[in-house]
């Protein structure tokens, strides 16, 4: 008997994006599968009485957008109601933030937090007219005198807080930050209220916990706004007691499953544990590792815990990357685990990686400066021969100064990296300041990774972008910066195909999920995003104005916009 489809799509171009970046006519599913892709007179004959039939009116079906670095729960979190909206271009001030704060401080009972997220120096009038002014604790004293505030930068590796926040955790003008991480002070050696990296820890862990609730809701209303994006798979980078920010936490993992086993999830979601937080050391690492249990999941298509997230270094704004190199103002930042000299740094974490790959997880590793990227690729190379495992898909996460040694490593072992366009696009003439024009231009080598053979793969890192995979389309192909609209590093551009891998199948083989999603091909999943312009003909500045008609999910309608 012929089978026939359950939906078919037709009228438009099917960029499957596999091997052979076919482009075909049309695509028809059956139940939770592609049942076949070809040309349009082949799809039609599948049609039988009951098969909905939707025109792509010329417009793109691309596998469903898998956005692979997307903490999704922080995202929902940092979202009102359930924060403060600081960001540009919510607030574009220091005074604009405290009048905000002064609003949820009327609102709030007395001794209450009050929390929120996004703030950015390059967007605040005045340190973008003054580059010496920082917020202070005193600009939020002012309208927060007794109740605690803790307000989290775009980046998530600052936080601005006052007096009294400052208080409850007990830093003053003795505390000693931990390695790798910051704490401002005044003249007189002060805090001023500015933590990164690791000193944030001791105030971001007295926050109110959050319960199951809050953390259910914050999941439902990232998820439903991913699906009108066109994104049906995510990883979720960092669930554990690593995280310190009361948001994802230990509770992450079985929100996800509960939701799941309800029927509420619709989203694929990948997960890596976190077993530690930053300016830790590898004992605290493998105990809390080894302490760990991951319950199966009801459908580990849905549900999967592959790997272990590691913190080595922080970020270049903050100079706390690794770098060979000195910063424009100096210093080369550190690596941001355990040990008192870069060498003690390294061999913590070298333990830390070994440790992973030893329990059979795949090792993602935030690392962004040149010289700690080649600390870390040294270390997943040494972890392999010690330890032989085939297919380990270690990766770098960010991989902001990738070298071309390491490049070569990465080829050679099979490991990857998971790059950010949209941070790119966001920070790129903010960088010049720490690293020059020659290395901001470089930042995120997209051309050299792809033609060294490396599974390069993208993802927003929301909440410190929006998850907009069509703006970091236009990103890869153009290097545009979005203040200024300057091209930063035209040798790194890729062509519209490769970038579209890097947001589907790229994302997949991280996902050790290629053999089944990731490109539009008989047998595969039906996750499916349909836009209503053709990428194909579109000028690469037009990219991010398209928008998404369907998503799909297993062969399920699960976002439709009318017509």
């Amino acid at each position: 008997m012929k089978q026939y489809a359950d939906i078919i799509y037709v009228n438009g171009r099917v960029l499957t994006i596999d091997e052979n970046s076919t482009v075909a006519e049309g695509l028809a599913i059956a139940g939770d599968e592609i049942l076949a892709v070809g040309e349009r007179h082949e799809i039609e004959r599948l049609a039988g009485p009951d098969t909905r039939v939707v025109d792509m009116r010329g417009g793109t079906l691309l596998p469903g957008i898998n956005d692979s670095h997307l903490h999704a729960i922080s995202w929902g979190l940092t979202r009102p109601p359930l924060s403060l909206d600081v960001s540009y271009p919510a607030v574009t001030s220091i005074a604009d933030i405290t009048r905000v704060v002064a609003d949820a401080v009327a609102q709030a009972e007395p001794g209450q937090w009050i929390v929120g997220a996004g703030w950015d120096l390059g967007y605040l009038e005045e340190c973008r007219e003054n580059p010496d002014r920082m917020p202070t604790r005193h600009d939020l004293d002012a309208v927060s005198p007794d109740n605690p505030v803790h307000l989290q930068d775009f980046s998530y590796h600052t936080i601005w807080v006052n007096s009294r926040a400052l208080e409850l955790a007990g830093i003053d003008e003795n505390t000693v930050p931990p390695p790798g991480s910051t704490i401002l002070t005044d003249d007189g050696g002060r805090p001023t209220g500015v933590l990164s990296e690791g000193a944030q820890h001791a105030i971001a862990a007295l926050l109110p916990p959050l319960d199951d609730e809050v953390r259910e809701a914050a999941v439902l209303s990232a998820v439903a706004e991913l699906n009108a994006l066109g994104i049906t798979s995510f990883t979720e980078p960092g669930l554990g007691p690593g995280d310190k920010s009361g948001g994802m936490g230990e509770g992450g993992l079985a929100t996800y499953h509960r939701l799941l086993e309800e029927g509420r999830l619709n989203a694929r979601v990948t997960a890596l544990l976190l077993p530690v937080s930053m300016s830790s050391s590898y004992a605290d690492f493998a105990a809390e590792l080894d302490a760990m249990t991951v319950p199966p999941a009801k459908d580990p298509r849905m549900v999967n815990v592959v790997g272990v997230k590691i913190l080595a270094d922080g970020i270049p704004p903050n100079k706390t990357a690794w770098m060979h190199d000195h910063y424009v103002s100096g210093g080369c930042g550190e690596l941001t685990v355990a040990g008192e000299t870069d060498e003690e740094r390294v061999a913590q974490l070298n333990q830390m990686i070994a440790h992973a790959h030893r329990a059979g997880y795949q090792a993602g590793v935030h690392i962004t400066g040149d010289r700690g990227i080649d600390a870390v690729v040294d270390a997943f190379a040494a972890a392999v021969n010690e330890h032989p495992r085939q297919d380990s898909r270690h990766y770098v996460i960010h991989g902001d100064f990738l070298t071309a040694r390491s490049m070569r490593i990465c080829a050679e072992y099979g490991f990857g990296v998971n790059m950010n366009p949209t941070i790119k696009w966001t920070i790129a003439d903010l960088e010049e300041q720490f690293v020059g024009a020659e290395r901001a231009a470089y930042e995120w080598p997209y051309r050299d990774a792809i033609d060294a053979g490396i599974n390069v793969a993208s993802g927003s890192d929301a909440p410190v972008t929006a998850p907009d995979w069509l703006q970091g389309v236009s990103t890869m192909m153009l290097r545009e910066s979005k203040a200024s609209g300057k091209v930063s590093g035209a040798d790194q551009c890729i062509t519209l195909t490769e970038a579209l891998r890097t947001y589907t199948a790229a994302g997949a083989w991280q996902d050790f999920a290629e053999d089944w999603k990731g490109t539009l091909e008989p047998g595969k999943v039906a996750d499916l995003c349909l836009l209503d312009q053709d990428l194909l003909s579109l000028d690469p500045h037009d990219i991010p104005r398209a928008t998404v008609r369907m998503t799909v999910l297993g062969g399920r309608v699960i976002h439709e916009r009318e017509s």
